[in-house]
């Protein structure tokens, strides 16, 4: 075992797949900057409100103002050098740290791609893409190497099966599989699409759907890996993704997943493809040291692989974190997030705070309006951890208009997956008196059912 796994580390492979996917990554986070500038998103999630939710641990990470434009601005300017491999790895860094920035400046806009697109820039910043097919080696014929290191093109495409496979766990639940929920739900809200949309009133469908899917997350890897299957494998992403992209508004995650499954293709594909774009410039001279693979010193190489085993230790324990909490993990969600559970509930919830002058007795119902965006308000509103900080903010700022020693209490109501809704927190809890930590919460009251699974 030890010498196959020596002989692995000591294989080199063309660098054609890495650069394919700096191109088509880069290309496509610029995109999604360009989108969310030109749809008004950088306004109305972080300019227009007064107040924001932070992440554990990140509570210094906020908006800045208008200075936010440029951090978008800085975004996409090296998303676009990352595609071209100009100065590569300073625009990875670039779009890694101001990428990650926009992601933490308020929780209510997570999303599993804005995830996935943080860990994949983190990768590219780690491995060699700006070697081959990029500017910086036609300014610099002596950066360009043709062979990397195999591991570094499995880094990328352990990220993606990563993503697939744990997708699929997360939908071998009970309400998933047994009951087709929440697609049961959101079908059939789309029975107006020409041809297909009346079959979306059938339950059969949804259950197809459900059932298909996790599949499709589950083994989509695999099939990736293995040639016989990866032309098919392929077409299904093409059109299973194609498919979401129609029937939910989930941006462009979509897009994302079927760019970055190309890098599972031989090289020889990606070779091919790049040959055309390298045609778009004169290539210089080719020098015998441009075609020696790229090697690293027995130290930087060293580093580079403990640095990833630590990476990929992470990506493959954090999702199971849900494991040391006691309760539901759809109706509490500690320990949800980051964990690739994609479209797996539909959870509507309404709260109503109430604030209390400790000293007087006097009482001021909240109207959540004049403080949040509609998309903060309704992410809150199940969200315990949410729930918390925003009534932290409230005590500060009634406190801040005299009011003594402020107590803020709230009533939240919660439907998950179809269920009646019930009473989701305990609402005699003074949550401006309670912690906001990674502990469990006790005051989230009983499920009282069971989703069976992972």
């Amino acid at each position: 075992m030890g010498d196959r796994l020596r002989r692995y580390f000591q294989t080199y492979t063309s660098a054609a797949p890495l650069a394919t996917f700096r191109m088509a990554f880069g290309l496509l986070v610029l995109v999604s900057v360009v989108r969310f500038w030109a749809k008004g998103w950088i306004a109305e999630l972080y300019l227009k409100p007064k107040f924001f939710f932070s992440y554990y641990g990140f509570e210094w990470v906020k908006p800045l103002g208008s200075y936010t434009y440029g951090l978008f601005v800085v975004c996409g300017l090296c998303a676009l050098l990352l595609a071209l491999g100009w100065w590569y790895r300073w625009a990875a860094v670039g779009l890694f740290g101001s990428f990650t920035y926009i992601e933490l400046m308020d929780k209510s806009t997570y999303l599993n791609h804005y995830y996935f697109v943080s860990l994949a820039a983190f990768l590219l910043v780690l491995l060699p893409a700006g070697r081959f097919c990029s500017l910086d080696a036609y300014r610099n014929p002596a950066l360009r190497r043709s062979q990397v290191p195999r591991w570094t093109v499995d880094a990328l495409r352990l990220l993606v099966g990563i993503v697939y496979f744990y997708a699929g766990l997360a939908k071998l639940n009970s309400d998933w599989l047994l009951h087709a929920m929440p697609l049961r739900i959101w079908l059939p809200a789309k029975n107006d699409l020409w041809l297909v949309g009346p079959l979306f009133n059938y339950p059969w469908v949804a259950y197809v759907f459900s059932w298909f899917g996790a599949f499709y997350d589950l083994t989509t890897p695999f099939f990736l890996l293995y040639r016989p299957t990866r032309a098919w494998a392929y077409t299904a992403v093409v059109v299973f993704h194609g498919l979401t992209a129609v029937l939910f508004p989930i941006g462009m995650f979509p897009y994302v997943m079927i760019a970055v499954a190309l890098v599972f293709f031989p090289a020889e594909v990606h070779a091919h493809v790049l040959a055309r774009v390298r045609g778009w410039w004169k290539q210089a001279p080719t020098e015998p040291a441009a075609e020696l693979p790229l090697r690293y010193s027995r130290r930087t190489g060293r580093l580079l692989l403990l640095v990833l085993a630590a990476f990929f230790a992470v990506q493959l324990l954090l999702p199971f974190r849900y494991l040391l909490y006691p309760h539901e993990l759809f109706w509490t969600e500690e320990g949800y997030r980051f964990s690739w559970r994609v479209m797996l509930m539909e959870k509507m919830g309404q709260v109503q705070f109430k604030v209390v002058d400790s000293a007087t007795g006097w009482a001021r119902l909240v109207n959540n309006d004049e403080h949040l965006s509609v998309l903060q308000e309704k992410m809150m509103s199940t969200q315990p951890d949410m729930l918390v900080q925003f009534a932290h903010y409230l005590r500060d700022y009634y406190a801040r208009r005299g009011v003594h020693a402020p107590k803020v209490y709230a009533d939240a109501y919660v439907s998950l997956n179809g269920r009646l809704g019930k009473t989701f927190i305990d609402p005699a809890v003074d949550l401006a008196r309670v912690t906001d930590d990674l502990r469990p919460k006790p005051w989230i009251l009983p499920f009282n059912d069971e989703i069976s699974g992972f």
